[in-house]
């Protein structure tokens, strides 16, 4: 434990310079995010921020694996090569996104993100989910499936690979929709990285348990640059990344039944989304929210964007807690 948690330190510390360089290149090329035009007024102000950031926590979490641990512990290039992998679509659809956006200057068009079609995204995701799935299931030979206060484990069979690929995609469609305040997606990632750092712990997995407190380093680095103002946002580079990344590792752990509590927040702001569109299409055009994600809800009902993310922050603290609870039992 104490290893991995200087690895954490010793990558927040690589990745704090690498993230004022990253800031700088990006601002010098323009590249910024652009804002709905349907959103809360006040993010009309964030135009223009740099965005992509999410190489910035990458990056060097994958210099601090390879160079302190990869050797001896291989297995750790399925989490590793799925937050690469996953970074590479969202930063495909940041770009695409940035693309248009300079491109479409009438009407309607101003302002609004319109990166890579969500089917073809959700498409790239399902093919990384599955080639996860595989080494999950074919070669690390994982089928099982944990209970909290149950000691043995349950055997799921080929059933396991469908679980696992949905897992995957749906974490990180959930870590997509949680990035839309200042240090939000960002503080509750490095909490949930941190929970399962301390269930990989309590498995022995001391590799996985690394690389966990690697992400988390990381990401805390970026949160320095996220903070509220925000000089960066991490785009779908960061929020994909983070999100597969997370659903991978909660497989690897076995203690994915976990993840939706140690995720809370997650699980919250896309349920808002998946009842609203259900709603919206039952009712002919009503909605149960002002606005979704549900911190957009929050927002327009005057919570101010500091007030929200640090209120989910604690919620996210408090489930990570239950959920490293419930693998004790």
């Amino acid at each position: 434990m104490a290893s991995a948690l200087a690895l954490g330190v010793a990558t927040f510390l690589l990745a704090l310079p690498f993230g004022s360089f990253l800031l700088k290149y990006l601002t010098a090329r323009g590249i910024g995010e652009q804002i709905r035009i349907d959103g809360p007024i006040s993010h009309q102000l964030k135009t223009g921020t740099p965005t992509m950031g999410g190489i910035g926590i990458v990056v060097p979490a994958a210099i601090m694996t390879a160079l302190f641990n990869l050797v001896g512990h291989e297995s750790i290039l399925l989490p590793l090569g799925t937050a690469i992998a996953c970074a590479i679509v969202g930063a495909v659809d940041d770009w695409a996104s940035l693309r248009r956006s300079r491109r479409k200057v009438t009407g309607a068009t101003i302002g609004q993100k319109s990166g890579l079609i969500a089917r073809y995204k959700f498409a790239w995701l399902i093919v990384i989910a599955v080639a996860a799935a595989v080494v999950l299931h074919f070669v690390f030979l994982l089928e099982s499936l944990a209970v909290p206060s149950i000691p043995t484990k349950f055997s799921m069979g080929l059933w396991y690979f469908p679980v696992a690929v949905f897992v995957i995609v749906a974490s990180a469609n959930a870590v997509n929709l949680t990035d839309g305040l200042d240090g939000l997606a960002g503080s509750t990632s490095a909490i949930a990285f941190a929970a399962y750092g301390v269930i990989a712990l309590l498995q022995g997995q001391l590799y996985l348990v690394a690389f966990c407190f690697t992400m988390t380093g990381a990401t805390m680095a970026f949160l320095w640059y996220n903070a509220y103002p925000a000089q960066l946002f991490m785009g779908d580079t960061g929020s994909l990344a983070l999100g597969g990344t997370l659903g991978v590792i909660a497989m690897m752990t076995g203690q994915w039944l976990l993840l939706p509590i140690v995720g809370i927040v997650f699980v919250a702001e896309t349920l808002s989304v998946i009842l609203q569109v259900w709603y919206f299409k039952l009712t002919g055009g009503k909605r149960i929210f002002k606005m979704t994600p549900l911190h957009h809800h929050l927002e327009l009902l005057g919570w101010s964007e500091v007030q929200i993310v640090q209120r989910f922050w604690l919620v996210g603290m408090l489930a990570a807690m239950l959920g490293i609870a419930l693998a004790l039992l």
